[in-house]
């Protein structure tokens, strides 16, 4: 399995380096890289336990995640309570199990339970994909932009769901990347969000630098009538199919690891004429 996994490294690296557009690649880690990593499917999930185990060659690694599973709060944090930490050691590294939302669990580990601030947060490994306009919802993406707001490079990391779900290779997958891209591989004010299809390592197509899906998610509601007369409504879902060469969705279709480059600005450019319009404001008055 270790001889498997280092030849997945390998031919990601590769991947990497033919993906990265103009230029030479960016330098890879030299030296042990201090790694935080937490998820939003908490601590003991399959995926932050694969992670946690693949990235240990890479340096000092701290597990920093939610006590139980947070999916789906987005950007929340944790104000109205007192946060209580459980702290453990697996294998030498340090665990916090912490009772908050994920963004919260980035913030108090780098400002009260680290000794000094990490080179890296990955969040992850998803249970599930991470793609669109899905990923505003999206409490992995969360933690991760939550670092970038701290200066610190990250990564969200996620897996679409499947009945044979391998976060092994998947964590390879990103052990691969992160040696690839080295310390200053992520741009200060951006993070990244992997996409890692639910294939054997043989079948993936490569990796991709995509760009989002703007398409709104495609949600809708199950209505049910009880015999007191009361209504209630299921919410389901389905999966966007592509619709353009180019974004993380058609890339992960397609079996390629979709690599999206997100910002926390967001600041929108508008047309000319809307310009003027909005500009327009500027000169009312309320006196």
């Amino acid at each position: 399995m270790r001889k498997t996994r280092r030849g997945i490294e390998i031919v990601v690296l590769a991947l990497v380096f033919a993906a990265a557009c103009g230029g030479p690649p960016p330098a890879p880690a030299t030296g042990p890289l201090r790694i935080v990593i937490t998820n939003d499917d908490g601590i003991e999930a399959p995926g932050i336990l694969a992670l946690a185990e693949a990235i240990r060659p890479l340096g000092q690694v701290t597990v920093a995640a939610p006590s139980g599973n947070r999916s789906g709060v987005s950007h929340g944090v944790t104000s109205d309570k007192v946060i209580a930490v459980r702290t453990s050691e697996r294998a030498g590294q340090k665990w916090f199990a912490i009772d908050a939302m994920p963004a919260t669990c980035v913030r108090l580990a780098v400002e009260e339970l680290l000794g000094s601030k990490p080179d890296l947060v990955l969040s992850g490994i998803n249970r599930g994909e991470n793609l669109g306009t899905v990923t505003f919802y999206s409490a992995t993406v969360g933690a991760a932009r939550e670092a970038a707001f701290l200066g610190i490079p990250a990564i969200a990391v996620n897996l679409a769901a499947a009945a044979d779900m391998d976060y092994g290779t998947a964590a390879s997958v990103t052990a691969a990347i992160v040696r690839s891209l080295g310390r200053g591989g992520i741009a200060k004010g951006t993070f990244l969000n992997v996409n890692i299809p639910a294939l054997p390592a043989e079948r993936l197509q490569g990796i991709r630098i995509t760009r989002q899906d703007t398409r709104a998610p495609v949600d809708f509601f199950e209505k049910t009538i009880a015999p007191d007369g009361s209504t209630a409504y299921t919410p389901r879902w389905e999966h966007l199919e592509p619709a353009g060469e180019g974004t993380d969705i058609w890339a992960v279709r397609r079996g390629y690891v979709s690599v999206s480059i997100f910002g926390f600005d967001q600041t929108a450019a508008v047309p000319p004429a809307a310009m003027i319009g909005l500009k327009r404001l500027e000169s009312l008055s309320f006196r």
